[in-house]
C-alpha cells in the first residue's frame, strides 16, 4: 500500500534537477500513504516524472521498491494497492510457453504485475489481477503513459493539468503540464499548480455529502473511474486535451454475467456459494509480511470477515473497535461479546468526544476533497488504534451494497408498491400536511410517548423521520424515491444562490433495463454510494494512519457470487443480508447478532449546538461564506438558526456546509 504521484510536461525538455524537487514536493505531500521509503524517475526525452512513497507489506526488503523497471526495461511503473492473487499469476508466467520463465528480483506483487504487462499485454494483466490498485506505467518504447484503477475503486487516482479549464464531453482540457496522484494534495504541491473551484460540482456534493463521479473539486482535474485505464501521449498534453478513459472492467455487465450463469435458486445453496468464495477471498487477504488484524463493529458483516479469519488462522486474530463515551452511538460491548465468542484477541479504543472533537479541524488535511460523511471520524479514529498494532486490517465494508443491508433495499418498493395507487396530487398534499407540523415538535411527542411505549419503536429523530415520510409521499416515481432517501439533502440548490429547482433526483441515476427494482438500487449504491463516500472514507482515514485496510467482499468472485442470487433471497422473511446472516450463524449465536443496525455515527446534532459551536460559528461567518459566493449566505443562516432553537434536525445539511467551508480555508482556489 503506497502512494503514487507525477508529471507529464507539454514538450519534452531537460528536467534537471528542478523535476527531482518538484516530486519531492509532490510525495511529501502524500508521505502518510507511505512513509517507509520514497523513489523518484524521470526520463529526460520525454519528460515524464514517476515519484513514489512506501508502505511496505509484501517484500519488504529493497526488491520490492519504487519506480519499478521491468526487467526488458520497456516498462517503468509506480504502483499503489495490493494483488491479491500474485502468487498464482507468477505461477502461470513459469508455465507459459511465451518465452522463458522470468528471473525474479524479489517476491513482490509489483514485479509480479510488471511481468505480466511485459508477457500479457496491459488490459489482459489488469484483467487477471484480482486486488485493489492505481497504477501509473510508463511505456518507454512506445512513449506512453497508462493510468488505470481497480474495479471498484478502492484506490484512488485523480489526473487533470496544472491550469485545468473544464471538462467538455468527457474530455479533460487544460494548459501546462498533466499532473497525476494519489490524492489531490499531491496535484496541489506542484508549483505550476492554478486550481480552479468546479462550481458545477456543489449541487451534487450538497445533496450527497462527497464529490461523486469522475468529477473533482476542481476544474479540468478528474477521477479516474473504477474499472478504467486512460493512455496519456506528450501530444495530447500538448494540445490540453484528455480523451475519455477507457473502461476495462464495468459493475453493472459483470452483474448481467452473473445473472445469465444461472441463478442459484435454493437459499441454503446461497449461503454455501457465499461461504466458499468469501472464504477464499479471505484467505488471500490475509497473505502479507508485516503484522495484521481486523475492524470488528460486532455487526454481520465484520463480525463474518472475522469468523471466516479466524477459522482459518493459526492463532488469535487481532481484532480493534471504538467505543463512545455516549451510550447511544456504542457499538462496543456488542463487538467485545462476538470477540469473546469467537476467541480473538481483542481492543476497544475507548473514544471520548473530545478524541473526536479534536480530530474535526483536522479533516480538511485528511480528506482534501469536501467530504462530509460523518462516520469519518470514529473511522478516522479506529484505523489510529488499529496501526499502533498491526500495519493491515481486514473491514466489512460493502456487505450492504452487494448483499442487501440498507433499510431502502427493503421499504422502497414495498412502499412504492402501496404508493403508487394513490395519486400524486392526494399525496403531495398529505405530505404538506406531515410537514406543517415541526419536526421538534414531533420529536417532544416521541419523548413523552417514549416513557410508555417499548424500547424497539421508540426513534431518537422521531420528527426527522416524519418530514422523510412527507418528501417520500412527494416523490413522483420510484427512481425519485430512492435518490431521496439515498440523500443527505434533498434540496441541495436550496443552499446556492440562483440555483432554482435544481436537477431533478431522478436524473441523478439511470434506469438499466434487465434489473428488477431491488437489483437496480443494490447496482445503483455499488456504483455511487459506496465507490463515492464508503471507499474514499475508508482509503483517506485509513490511509492517514498508514494504515492499509482490505475488503474481502470486494473480490471477483464474491461479486459474482452475490449477483446469481435472487434478490428475494437476500432480503428472505423481511430482512436485510439474509444470506450473510444464515452463514454466520454458523459461527456466532443469533442472540449475539439480531439487534436494530446502528451505523457509525456520531451525536452532531447535540455536538453543533454545543463543543462544534464555536467552531460553526467562525466557519459560517459572513466574511468566512463570502469566501463561496455561490453558497446562498441568508438560507445557511437561517439553518444554522433553526438548528441552534431545535426546529428540525439539519445536521447533516450543515455539516457538508461546514466541511465545505472548512475545505475552502485550507485549500481555497489555487
Amino acid at each position: 500500500m503506497c502512494g503514487l504521484a507525477g508529471f507529464l510536461p507539454p514538450a519534452s525538455s531537460r528536467l534537471g534537477e528542478h523535476a527531482q524537487a518538484v516530486i519531492q514536493q509532490m510525495t511529501t505531500a502524500i508521505t502518510h500513504r507511505g512513509p517507509d521509503s520514497t523513489g523518484f524517475w524521470a526520463e529526460e526525452g520525454a519528460g515524464v516524472v514517476l515519484g513514489h512513497r512506501r508502505l511496505s507489506i509484501l517484500d519488504l526488503s529493497p526488491a520490492g521498491h519504487q519506480p519499478m523497471h521491468s526487467a526488458c526495461g520497456r516498462y517503468v511503473m509506480v504502483f499503489n494497492g495490493e494483488i491479491y492473487n500474485h502468487l498464482d499469476i507468477r505461477k502461470k508466467l513459469e508455465a507459459g510457453s511465451w518465452k522463458k520463465p522470468p528471473a525474479w528480483c524479489g517476491h513482490s506483487d509489483t514485479e509480479t504485475l510488471l511481468a505480466t504487462f511485459v508477457a500479457w499485454g496491459i488490459q489482459p494483466a489488469l484483467q487477471a489481477a484480482v486486488g485493489m490498485f492505481a497504477i501509473a506505467l510508463w511505456d518507454r518504447q512506445e512513449q506512453t503513459l497508462t493510468l488505470a484503477r481497480d474495479r471498484f475503486g478502492e484506490k484512488p487516482l485523480y489526473v487533470g493539468f496544472a491550469e485545468g479549464q473544464g471538462n467538455e464531453e468527457g474530455a479533460l482540457t487544460g494548459r501546462g503540464p498533466l499532473l497525476f496522484g494519489s490524492e489531490l494534495k499531491a496535484l496541489m504541491a506542484h508549483p505550476e499548480w492554478q486550481g480552479t473551484l468546479a462550481s458545477e460540482a456543489l449541487e451534487d456534493y450538497l445533496r450527497f455529502g462527497c464529490v461523486g463521479g469522475a468529477a473533482s473539486i476542481f476544474q479540468g482535474v478528474a477521477k479516474l473511474p473504477p474499472g478504467c485505464l486512460l493512455t496519456i501521449t506528450q501530444a495530447d498534453v500538448q494540445a490540453g486535451r484528455l480523451q475519455a478513459p477507457e473502461q476495462w472492467w464495468s459493475a453493472e455487465q459483470a452483474a448481467r454475467q452473473a445473472i445469465q450463469a444461472g441463478r442459484i435458486e435454493d437459499p441454503e445453496a446461497a449461503v454455501s456459494a457465499v461461504e466458499q468464495a468469501l472464504g477464499q477471498s479471505v484467505r488471500s487477504r490475509m497473505l502479507a509480511d508485516v503484522p495484521l488484524g481486523a475492524f470488528l463493529s460486532g455487526g454481520i458483516d465484520s463480525s463474518l470477515i472475522v469468523a471466516l479469519m479466524q477459522q482459518q488462522a493459526e492463532r488469535p486474530v487481532r481484532t480493534f473497535s471504538v467505543g463512545f463515551d455516549d451510550a447511544r452511538y456504542d457499538e462496543s460491548q456488542h463487538a467485545e461479546a462476538v470477540a469473546a465468542h469467537l476467541g480473538t484477541e481483542h481492543l476497544t479504543l475507548q473514544a471520548t468526544s473530545q478524541m473526536a472533537l479534536e480530530l474535526v479541524p483536522r479533516l480538511p488535511e485528511l480528506f482534501d476533497e469536501p467530504f462530509a460523511d460523518s462516520s469519518q471520524l470514529p473511522t478516522a479514529l479506529v484505523s489510529r488504534l488499529t496501526r499502533e498494532h498491526v500495519s493491515v486490517a481486514l473491514s466489512g465494508d460493502a456487505g450492504d451494497e452487494l448483499f442487501g443491508g440498507y433499510n431502502r433495499h427493503l421499504w422502497v418498493p414495498r412502499i412504492w408498491h402501496k404508493l403508487r395507487r394513490l395519486p400524486l396530487p392526494a399525496r403531495r398534499a398529505l405530505g404538506g400536511s406531515l410537514k406543517a407540523i415541526p419536526a421538534h415538535t414531533y420529536d417532544r411527542l416521541m419523548q413523552w410517548g417514549g416513557r410508555v411505549l417499548p424500547r424497539r419503536l421508540q426513534m431518537r429523530t422521531f420528527g426527522e423521520k416524519l418530514h422523510k415520510l412527507a418528501a417520500v409521499l412527494e416523490s413522483p416515481t420510484e427512481r425519485a424515491l430512492f435518490a431521496g432517501v439515498a440523500s443527505m439533502n434533498r434540496q441541495p440548490a436550496a443552499l446556492l444562490e440562483g440555483a432554482g429547482q435544481g436537477r431533478a433526483p431522478e436524473a441523478l441515476f439511470p434506469a438499466l433495463a434487465q434489473f428488477n427494482s431491488v437489483e437496480w438500487m443494490l447496482l445503483m449504491d455499488t456504483l455511487h454510494y459506496m465507490v463515492d463516500d464508503v471507499l474514499v472514507k475508508v482509503d483517506r482515514a485509513s490511509m492517514a494512519s498508514s494504515l492499509e485496510v482490505r475488503v474481502p467482499f470486494l473480490d471477483p468472485e464474491v461479486f459474482h457470487t452475490a449477483w446469481r442470487i435472487p434478490a428475494a433471497t437476500k432480503l428472505k422473511d423481511g430482512q436485510g443480508k439474509w444470506v450473510l446472516r444464515q452463514l454466520l450463524y454458523r459461527h456466532v449465536p443469533r442472540e449475539l447478532i439480531e439487534r436494530p443496525k446502528m451505523g457509525f455515527a456520531v451525536p452532531l446534532d447535540a455536538w453543533l449546538r454545543g463543543p462544534l459551536r464555536d467552531w460553526a460559528e467562525d466557519l459560517l461567518s459572513t466574511a468566512s461564506l463570502k469566501a463561496l459566493p455561490m453558497l446562498d449566505l441568508a438560507q445557511v443562516r437561517k439553518l444554522w438558526q433553526a438548528h441552534l432553537k431545535g426546529q428540525g434536525h439539519h445536521a447533516q445539511q450543515l455539516w457538508t456546509v461546514l466541511q465545505l467551508l472548512a475545505w475552502q480555508r485550507r485549500w481555497g482556489e489555487g
